[in-house]
């Protein structure tokens, strides 16, 4: 596993984490965003609809400002609401 100068590597994750994160996370749950290094992250707190789980355990959002940005595995941080 490599990374570019300047970049984390990528974490990566195992088949039970990967089945745990996508019953913690249902297609069409609420989340709201409690943290994202990326500057085009929403603003912390942002909420929005889980459209899924990809295979590498990032969490696909569509946020309610209007912004699709993924919760990346190992990275970012978001937690279920409602």
């Amino acid at each position: 596993m490599s990374a570019l100068k300047g970049e984390k590597p990528m974490i990566r994750i195992d088949m039970a984490t990967l089945e745990k994160l996508r019953l913690e996370f249902p297609v069409g749950s609420r989340v709201a965003l409690v943290k994202m290094d990326d500057q085009q992250a929403p603003p912390i707190g942002t909420r929005g609809t889980v459209r899924g789980v990809d295979d590498i355990g990032s969490i696909l959002v569509q946020w309610d400002n209007g912004g699709s940005l993924s919760v990346v595995f190992g990275e970012d941080e978001c937690r279920k609401i409602d």
